[in-house]
Formats: C-alpha cells, sequence, structure tokens
C-alpha cells in the first residue's frame, strides 16, 4: 500500500470516528428492529413446534397489538408498564456507559419505593404539593444511597460491583421482609406484611379517570419523559457526562487525563440507583398504593433487557420501555383471546437479548438491511 493510500485511509477512519452517523444509526435502531422481527419469527416457530395451529399464532400476535396498541385502554396499560422499565433502564444504561454492570436495579427498586411509601404514610397531614414531590425525593434519595454502596465498595476496595450487587438484590429482599412486619410499618388489622397505604395526597395524579375510572395510567410518565431528557443532557451535554462515557470507553486513559476515577464510580452507581429508586416510587405512587413482599415485580431484571435493547442510549431506552411494556401489557391480551401461554412473551423477550447480543448474527440473516463495509480499494 503507498503512503497515499495509507494517508487516505487514516482520514477515512477519523472521519467516521467524528461523523458515524450511519454506523450509529444501524447500531442503535436497525439491528434492534431487526432483533425484534428475528424474536417474532422464532416465537412463532416456538409455537408451530409445540403444536399450535398456524391459525391461533395469527390470533395470538394480533391479540398481541390489539391489547398493546388496539386502544385507550391498551395503550393506558403500555405506558403505565413501560414507565418504570425506562427509568431502571435509564439508570442501568448510564452505568454501562461509565464501563459499570450494575444489576442491582431490583434492590434499588424495592429500596426506593419502601422510602417513598414510608415518607407518605409518616407524613400524610402534609399537602399534595409537598408530600407527593417529596415522596418521589425520598425514593430517588433511597436508590442512590443503596446502590453508592456497590459504588464505594468498587472504589475502595476493587470489589465487583456485578458481585455486590447481587448481595444487595437479595439483602433487600429480606430487609423489605423485615420492614413490613414493623409495627408502624404494617397496615393496622393485617397480620401479613402489608404496609399501610399511601395517603391520597401523595399519590401521582391518575391522568385518564375523567374518561374512564379503570385507566391507570398516571402522571409518572411525565416523571419518565423528563428523566430520558435530563439522562440524554447529563450523557451529551455536561462534563460530567463525558467524564462516564470517557471512564467507561477507557478507565486508564480517563485516569491518565486526570479524572478523578473513584468519585466518577460513586457518583454513576449513585445516579443509576436514583432512576431506579424512582421507578420504585413510580410504582408505589401510581400503581399499588402500597408496598408489599416483591412489588418490584422483576422489573430490574427486565430493565436490564431494556437498557441493552436500547444500545445504552436514552433515546434507544425510551422506545425499547415501550416494546417491553407493550409486549407486558398485550401479552395479557394474547393469553386471554388466544389461549397462548403467557410465558411465550419472555420466550420473545429473552430471544430479543440474544439476537441483539449478537448484531453479526442480525448482520448475516438480513444482510440486505445493512450498508455493505467499505473494503478500503474503492468497492463497496
Amino acid at each position: 500500500m503507498s503512503m497515499q493510500d495509507t494517508l487516505d485511509t487514516a482520514s477515512r477512519k477519523l472521519l467516521e470516528r467524528a461523523a458515524p452517523g450511519r454506523v450509529d444509526f444501524e447500531n442503535l435502531v436497525v439491528v434492534p428492529l431487526f432483533a425484534v422481527v428475528a424474536a417474532l419469527i422464532l416465537g412463532a416457530l416456538t409455537m408451530l413446534a409445540t403444536s399450535v395451529e398456524p391459525a391461533t399464532i395469527g390470533r395470538s400476535y394480533l391479540a398481541l397489538l390489539q391489547g398493546s396498541v388496539g386502544s385507550l385502554a391498551a395503550i393506558s396499560e403500555t405506558l403505565t408498564a413501560a414507565a418504570p422499565l425506562i427509568l431502571a433502564g435509564l439508570g442501568l444504561a448510564l452505568g454501562f456507559r461509565a464501563g459499570l454492570f450494575n444489576i442491582g436495579a431490583e434492590g434499588q427498586i424495592l429500596m426506593g419505593g419502601m422510602a417513598a411509601v414510608i415518607c407518605g404514610f409518616s407524613f400524610s397531614h402534609l399537602p399534595f404539593a409537598v408530600l407527593m414531590p417529596l415522596c418521589v425525593i425520598s425514593g430517588g434519595a433511597a436508590g442512590a444511597f443503596y446502590a453508592s454502596i456497590a459504588g464505594w465498595l468498587r472504589a475502595a476496595t476493587g470489589a465487583h460491583e456485578v458481585i455486590t450487587t447481587i448481595m444487595l438484590n437479595m439483602i433487600s429482599y429480606r430487609l423489605v421482609d423485615y420492614m413490613l412486619r414493623l409495627p408502624w410499618v404494617q397496615r393496622p388489622g393485617r397480620a401479613d406484611p402489608i404496609s399501610q397505604s399511601v395517603p391520597p395526597n401523595a399519590e401521582l395524579p391518575a391522568l385518564l379517570q375523567w374518561l374512564d375510572p379503570n385507566l391507570r395510567l398516571h402522571a409518572g410518565i411525565f416523571l419518565t419523559l423528563l428523566a430520558v431528557v435530563v439522562v440524554y443532557w447529563l450523557l451529551f451535554r455536561t462534563k460530567l457526562g463525558f467524564e462516564f462515557r470517557a471512564s467507561g470507553a477507557s478507565p486508564e486513559a480517563a485516569r491518565y487525563a486526570g479524572m478523578r476515577a473513584s468519585l466518577i464510580i460513586v457518583l454513576a452507581m449513585a445516579t443509576a440507583g436514583m432512576l431506579a429508586g424512582l421507578a420504585g416510587a413510580n410504582q408505589v405512587l401510581g400503581v399499588l398504593g402500597r408496598a408489599s413482599p416483591g412489588f418490584s415485580a422483576g422489573i430490574g431484571f427486565d430493565a436490564i433487557a431494556v437498557a441493552l435493547l436500547g444500545r445504552s442510549h436514552p433515546v434507544g431506552v425510551l422506545f425499547a420501555g415501550l416494546l417491553f411494556g407493550a409486549l407486558e401489557a398485550g401479552g395479557r391480551q394474547m393469553q386471554v383471546d388466544a389461549g397462548v401461554s403467557i410465558d411465550l412473551i419472555g420466550i420473545i423477550q429473552a430471544l430479543i437479548i440474544v439476537f441483539i447480543a449478537a448484531p453479526l448474527l442480525v448482520r448475516a440473516l438480513f444482510p440486505w438491511g445493512f450498508r455493505r463495509p467499505d473494503s478500503g480499494d474503492g468497492r463497496s
């Protein structure tokens, strides 16, 4: 290769790094889209392999669509299910960007939800304009504190956050069980572990009950959209966000550049935990109205899939959360209308993650959907 060819190749790579629009679009949009299509196809093949009639498969996917976006009630359920997934997914995505594999969102959701509930019934005399924001903030603060434990252990001792967040998840389960048995937390007159109810002046307001009392969509959706905007601004428009991304891309280079690695780790984990805590507050203040054992319902684990599907980008997480919320809402309708097991939704979600984790497989299955790589010799 001549010197001129070498210079041309180097220049082209620099330009691609400076303006990687097409590559980013394929990774953020095209790969996840084809991953969903491939998962739906394999889901249909799974049903065929278990002796489900083709007509039933068609009805099940039609019911999935109708149950997720086919009516106002369906859209309400989709958005209600998506809100906590997006909030927790944003926190996990931020951690991934900082090079931290935080899988403790489940425990952080539980801590945030418990803090919001306790704040609600402990200060029930406060007016709505004070109490509701105070409960939301309490949830976020509790989640941030709980996640920062893992961040501090990583920064101070080198303990890997995967191990510590798994252990913190287990601790949170038992801690919630213990707290729900405390006389001042447990609902009066109940022997089972159920907390006191959130007072009406602490609840996130329902948005559509003036149309139908059964519509559960609440103001937490606005909190979710605001969180998407704030996380995008934080990651891509602030010095701290740049430090998060630089530390995740190359910790050694970030340290050499003078960035305080230990502080970045703790701040990234605390911010991620805050978002997960807000997801917990969203659930207890907007949907459940109380706390009970396991009220997080696996949202923290589903949020890992949401963050991966969204490619750790706030906008990607938003759409991934909407997709998973639609699968959850539509899955119930699919089970009722077509008699197909709700477990199929879990299979489809798992297949989506498999394909997201193997983008080369997606590109091999759908080669016509991607730009052919430049060979460097002028041919494409």
